[in-house]
């Protein structure tokens, strides 16, 4: 006979009960739970215009081997050693490292059951959602044997929230993220979503050739993505050149004839008001802009706040335009494929669809000298006149122009940027630059003003 202490026997009876929990019951429970998520993918893949495709399903592990082990990243692994003098096991560490950093972890539950229902609730909450341009027969013409990128200007992170929730019905997409999402609980978050990490500084040319090679996987397999070409936010309001390195990623891994082809949609975007106008001015000024999570809760404690005493209010219309496809086999048999064309395309494109929103029309005016009340309203009608002429997307307020007007001026007098003495109107040094930022997204259609910039320039990477 041998005898053991009770709490022995118990730590011995609890090893075994996690060991037969981690190798028999747990793989079968993971079988049965991935079994089920194939089934319902199947069934949403057929509704959805671009399906989404088994590289984005497959096992993160999966994933990251694979980029790993793939003989360009490798290659590239031998550069690096040898440009640093390390050992080879090193550099490949460090690419693995790169690997996890940049692959997502795509949840097909977390996108289509918590995301897209809480992008459509924050975006019918913070503003009267408008399509325009919707393009609807073109997008449909693209087919599911092709690789559709959207292409869209950024002008709030409100961008992401939209647009995910309007591509909802068409797809699952995958967003380049930049470095500023990069802390808890957004990280976590965004990889569940789909959502890829890129350095937009501090990278090297390993780097550099393991987010290459996962772009290129992923478009190859047909993942529907969403990039924005500008590389950040616009500061001064007007669209910025289109940054590179995506772009020439693609163009490079493209192989007429033998790829897929891709399909890039333009998206154009604007705002009656956009949540970081005060920040993008300042960064604009030379202080610098930094990501951070407090303006959010706390414009989410005021909504709360508002909507339990029934005083709610928005920030007026975001509208969404879609603009003429373009595919990079014809592309590239008129131009050469050279990325840098391919990105000044696109962005006239955007240009060409912008959405003409009252604030921005109002905000036009202002810039153009306009200092009363009584112009303001005949000067308004004639931009709103000249946009329609030319054919751009326009979204008239729901009420009459004068009740918008009056919205108009109250809101910014409230923000302390405004004051009115009689008829007269008079502008702070901040709600001039505050009006020029919301002008010049609409300078395009409606033309110049005094003190308008070029849009704004920025290396290509």
């Amino acid at each position: 006979m041998i005898e053991i202490p009770a709490w022995l026997l118990i730590l011995v009876l609890l090893f075994a009960a996690v060991t037969a929990l981690d190798r028999v019951l747990m793989p079968s429970v993971r079988w049965y739970l991935r079994r089920r998520l194939e089934r319902a993918v199947e069934r949403l893949n057929q509704r959805l215009s671009y399906p989404i495709q088994p590289f984005k399903l497959a096992r993160r592990r999966d994933t990251i081997l694979r980029l790993r082990y793939d003989p360009e990243v490798a290659q590239a692994v031998l550069d690096f050693a040898r440009e640093r003098g390390i050992r080879e096991d090193v550099a490949a560490q460090t690419a693995e490292r790169y690997a996890r950093e940049i692959v997502p972890s795509f949840s097909a539950f977390t996108y289509f059951a918590f995301a897209i229902r809480a992008a459509r609730m924050i975006s019918r909450t913070l503003y009267r959602v408008r399509v325009g341009a919707a393009n609807a027969a073109a997008l449909e013409d693209i087919g599911q044997d092709k690789t559709v990128i959207f292409v869209i200007n950024h002008r709030s992170n409100m961008d992401y929230v939209l647009v995910t929730w309007l591509a909802a019905e068409r797809s699952a997409l995958a967003y380049a993220v930049g470095e500023w999402a990069r802390v808890w609980p957004l990280q976590p978050l965004i990889k569940s979503l789909g959502g890829y990490f890129i350095r937009r500084r501090h990278n090297n040319p390993l780097y550099r050739k393991v987010l290459a090679r996962y772009v290129q996987m992923a478009t190859e397999a047909g993942v529907t993505q969403a990039v924005f070409p500008e590389g950040g936010l616009t500061r001064t309001g007007a669209l910025r050149e289109p940054k590179l390195g995506l772009l020439s990623y693609i163009i490079d891994g493209f192989r007429p004839g033998q790829s897929r082809d891709v399909v890039f949609v333009p998206v154009a975007i604007n705002y009656d008001r956009v949540m970081e106008d005060r920040n993008l001015i300042h960064a604009e000024g030379g202080r610098g802009f930094r990501f951070s999570l407090k303006p959010i809760f706390r414009y989410l404690r005021l909504l709360i706040w508002q909507k339990l005493t029934r005083q709610a209010t928005r920030y007026g219309m975001a509208a969404v335009s879609f603009g003429e496809p373009v595919s990079l086999t014809d592309f590239i048999g008129d131009h050469n494929g050279h990325a840098e064309l391919l990105g000044q395309e696109l962005m006239r494109r955007i240009e060409g669809v912008m959405p003409v929103v009252p604030f921005p029309v109002i905000a036009h005016a202002m810039a153009s000298g306009v200092r009363s009340q009584a112009e303001l309203l005949p000067a308004i009608q004639q931009r709103f006149e000249k946009a329609l002429e030319a054919g751009a997307p326009v979204f008239l307020p729901k009420r009459d122009l004068d009740y918008t007007i009056e919205a108009a001026l109250q809101t910014l007098a409230g923000r302390r940027i405004l004051h009115m003495r009689g008829d007269a109107i008079e502008l702070t040094e901040e709600g001039e630059a505050l009006v020029a930022f919301y002008a010049r997204s609409v300078a395009p259609v409606l033309g110049g003003f005094p003190g308008e910039i070029l849009p704004e320039k920025s290396a290509a990477t």
